[in-house]
Order: C-alpha cells, then sequence, then structure tokens
C-alpha cells in the first residue's frame, strides 16, 4: 500500500521538487503539500494543498488526522544565511515544528518521518576533508545549532519511543526548479541565473572556499531511497552523511566558461563567508552507501549543462 504523505515546507527549494517526485511516484492525491502560503503555479496544479503554520501544533494535528497521514516529510526551516539575522526566530521555527511532528509519530498517529539535517552540525574543530559520519561536531551559526539539536532529538526519540524518524545531512543543494531560499550556499544556484541574464556574478565566498555540494535530484533520490528502505537497514538515527562533490566558487565559473566564454566572476566576500568557512570541504557518505545502497550521479559538468540549459528556457519564459 503506498504511503499517504504530508509535506510541511512544500514551496521552499527542496519541498517543491520533492513534492512533485512524490506524486509523479505514489500518485497526485497520495501526497499533500502543504506551507504557510501557496507556491509555484506548477506545485500547486499538481495535487492537493493546505495552509499549514507549522509551528501550531493542532493545525498540523489536524491537517494529520484530516488526511490519514503515515508519513511526514518536514522541510520548514529557516537557513543559515536567514538565521543569523532572526537568531531567535529561528530557534522557535526550526525545533518547535521537529517537536510537533516528533511527539505526533511518539502517540503514533504518524508511522514515518523524514527531517533534514545539513553540513551545518559541523564547526571550525571538525575535520574538514572527507568529514566522518561520527566525529566532532561544534557549530558556529544558529542554523546549525538547531540542526544538532534537532539530530539528537531524532536519535532520543528513535531510542526511547521507537519512532521510524530518518535524516540526512544535506550538502549545498544545486537547483534550477525553485529560488534558493536563504543558504549559505546559494551562490551556486545564483550563479548559474546571473551567468544567463548578466554574464557576470559577484560571489559571497571568496576563491578557494569548498564546498559539498549536490544536485538536486540526487538530493531528491537520495531521500526518498532512504524513505522506501526497510526499517532494519537504517543504522543511524541521528543523520546521515550525504556527500556529492566538492567544489569552489571558480570551479563553477570555469565549467560554466566552458558554454559562456565570457562569463566572468567578481569576488566581494560578506558575513556568510565566516560560515562557509566553519563547514566541512567534502563529506564521508560511506555509511549510506553501505546501509541503503546511496551514490550520487551528477558530476560538476553535467550539473552546468543541466542547470544552463533549463534555466535558459525558465528565463526567456519569464520575459515572455
Amino acid at each position: 500500500m503506498n504511503p499517504k504523505i504530508l509535506v510541511i515546507g512544500a514551496c521552499g527549494q527542496i519541498g517543491t521538487e520533492l513534492t512533485l517526485a512524490l506524486r509523479k511516484l505514489y500518485g497526485r492525491d497520495q501526497v499533500i503539500a502543504s506551507d504557510i502560503k501557496e507556491g509555484s503555479g506548477t506545485l500547486m496544479s499538481s495535487g492537493p494543498f493546505e495552509t499549514l503554520n507549522a509551528m501550531d501544533k493542532l493545525a498540523v494535528e489536524a491537517c494529520v488526522e484530516k488526511h490519514r497521514v503515515s508519513d511526514v516529510y518536514l522541510l520548514a526551516a529557516m537557513l543559515s544565511a536567514t538565521s543569523e539575522k532572526f537568531p531567535q526566530k529561528a530557534w522557535e521555527l526550526n525545533m518547535s515544528t521537529l517537536s510537533h511532528i516528533l511527539e505526533l509519530a511518539r502517540d503514533k498517529k504518524i508511522q514515518k518521518v523524514f527531517w533534514p539535517s545539513s553540513i551545518a552540525v559541523f564547526g571550525d574543530t571538525t575535520p574538514k576533508e572527507n568529514t566522518p559520519q561520527t566525529t566532532i561536531k561544534e557549530p558556529t551559526t544558529v542554523y546549525g545549532i538547531t540542526k544538532l539539536s534537532g539530530e539528537r532529538w531524532c536519535e532520543y526519540f528513535y531510542k526511547k519511543y521507537d519512532v521510524d524518524v530518518r535524516s540526512l545531512r544535506y550538502p549545498g543543494l544545486i537547483s534550477w526548479k525553485a529560488n534558493p531560499g536563504g543558504g549559505t550556499t546559494d551562490y551556486a544556484v545564483e550563479i548559474y541565473y546571473k551567468a544567463i541574464s548578466d554574464g557576470k556574478y559577484t560571489s559571497f565566498l571568496q576563491k578557494g572556499t569548498l564546498l559539498p555540494m549536490l544536485y538536486m535530484d540526487d538530493a531528491i533520490r537520495a531521500t526518498i531511497k532512504l524513505m522506501q528502505a526497510p526499517k532494519e537497514q537504517i543504522r543511524i538515527r541521528s543523520s546521515y552523511n550525504l556527500g556529492g562533490i566538492s567544489i569552489a566558487p571558480e570551479n563553477i565559473e570555469a565549467s560554466i566558461q566552458k558554454h559562456l566564454p565570457d562569463f566572468k566572476v567578481v569576488y566581494q566576500p560578506d558575513f556568510r563567508q565566516a560560515i562557509a568557512d566553519s563547514w566541512p570541504e567534502g563529506m564521508n557518505d560511506s555509511k549510506a552507501t553501505e546501509d541503503w545502497g546511496w551514490q550520487h550521479r551528477f558530476e560538476l559538468d553535467d550539473i552546468t549543462q543541466e542547470m544552463l540549459t533549463n534555466l535558459k528556457v525558465k528565463l526567456s519564459e519569464k520575459v515572455e
């Protein structure tokens, strides 16, 4: 039997594409999209939508009961750069929403939970190269603090209440379908937009800032693969490292120049540089490979081809 799914935060960068992928897999009426405001026309026309404040526990519970939801994908969150501007709001949003869902799962009102963590759980004291699954985690950002706290809550609820909660530590995600939502790795999306529209880009990260990145198609595939895996294969209940490719801004610049030779990047780092400097340069995701068969597919030039091809169409449609 197909699960009945509720995606909370369905209008964000990950939520938009995950919702569409889940509907393609399980059927439009099996996946309820929800967010505090409506999303893109593509998302809204693809299946049922509920306007939902993820911080309102009673409203979330009512939505779960109304649709007889079995699985919840909780994507509502304030991301890294925005969280630094509104730290208290970030803590309240990121932590209360997770607490509500874990409690519903503890009370057997839902069966399975997906909650995303992030490379932001790591900090300056973490080994930067090939960062292992289990290592020092001393985050230096509000976002990272909320994600590390969330990981501990997830493992606690699994061990104490047998809540089937599953999680991935996403690296930076690159996508053309939805706009970025205030993360430090957003430059890796913005740079493609500007390559097409302006022929130049001002990077808020400096040359040599190596970070793990993943094309959104790979991230969506990993998320669904994790949730489809038999429960006994999920040996890590805090969050799995999810690696992709390790790239710096100048690597993307060079890849774009293979298609647009005149494209140039100017480097003017801002406060986000310090955030990026505290994160790993590359992730060891061998545990995800061992436990449920994860492997990324897209390399940098594959990503560049996909981004430029699709964004040219998207941006030309806006002009028309």
